[in-house]
């Protein structure tokens, strides 16, 4: 009796604080949600105002000031053309390192990654004066190379995950069967990457979409992202909350969503491999 009271203790506090985390992480999200209906005044009223007369307002300013849909078809058209590119590019790398490994291929592989560790700032004057050199400066193909090469350790990471749990013995049958690279490639392999590949596709695109620094810093209003419309609600005389939240909300919200819809390829691609 005493040992099921504990389990079922146990279990309350971890359901208990598994809601207390959920909570706290979605309170953001919530008052970005309540500030972006507000007016200026009851945005920055103490104390805050809970209950108010909502007000889209904001939404139509940030309409009217800056070319929304601009901002978001850049935000798109980057975001697909970095994950497409960059799944090019880590399929094969991925591929050869799962069925082919060699002497140093984890070193390889941990050297990819430990650039992710280094600091963006760190190579963003050498990158600025790449692109300014070349003609791309606020340009979506400055911003495609650059998630690309930004996400590509993560991608061929996942990916190797995936292609490592695939049998071995499946594509000696299949060249015993006498199926050539391009078959073996087309018809045996990758049938069996689908799920790898579309869960690594997901998340790089919600990194994509969701990257600022790159994007604040090498485009402006012919190029900008998402990010960039956001970034333009700061100013000298100071914040504009009301408008800021509107305009978090409504660069947001298509990635939430897409988000939302997709958290189960997401969640797959983040821990396949983790359990044997």
């Amino acid at each position: 009796m005493t040992n099921s009271f504990k389990i079922m203790a146990f279990q309350a506090l971890r359901t208990l604080t598994a809601w207390g985390v959920t909570l706290l992480l979605f309170f953001t999200l919530g008052w970005l949600m309540l500030t972006a209906f507000k007016t200026e005044l009851q945005a920055i009223s103490v104390p805050p105002l809970l209950v108010f007369s909502p007000t889209l307002e904001n939404f139509s300013i940030v309409q009217e000031r800056s070319d929304y849909l601009l901002y978001a078809k850049n935000s798109l058209i980057t975001s697909v053309a970095s994950t497409v590119v960059g799944l090019m590019l880590a399929f094969p790398a991925a591929y050869s390192m799962a069925f082919f490994k060699g002497k140093y291929t984890k070193d390889i592989l941990m050297w990819m990654l430990s650039t992710k560790m280094m600091p963006a700032v760190g190579a963003l004057v050498p990158i600025y004066v790449l692109a300014q050199t070349s003609g791309l400066l606020d340009s979506r193909t400055a911003l495609v190379i650059v998630f690309t090469l930004s996400n590509l350790p993560i991608m061929v990471w996942m990916l190797y995950s995936h292609l490592k749990e695939i049998p071995h013995e499946i594509l000696e049958a299949s060249r015993m069967d006498g199926a050539t690279l391009w078959q073996e490639f087309r018809q045996v392999l990758l049938p069996l990457s689908m799920g790898g590949l579309a869960s690594t596709g997901l998340l790089c695109l919600v990194l994509s979409w969701n990257e600022a620094f790159w994007s604040l810093n090498l485009s402006a209003a012919k190029a900008g992202t998402l990010a960039t419309l956001i970034a333009s609600y700061s100013s000298p005389e100071g914040l504009f909350w009301a408008k800021l939240s509107a305009a978090s909300l409504m660069a947001i919200a298509p990635i939430v969503v897409f988000g939302w819809f997709s958290q189960k390829q997401l969640v797959q691609g983040l821990t396949f491999g983790a359990v044997k």
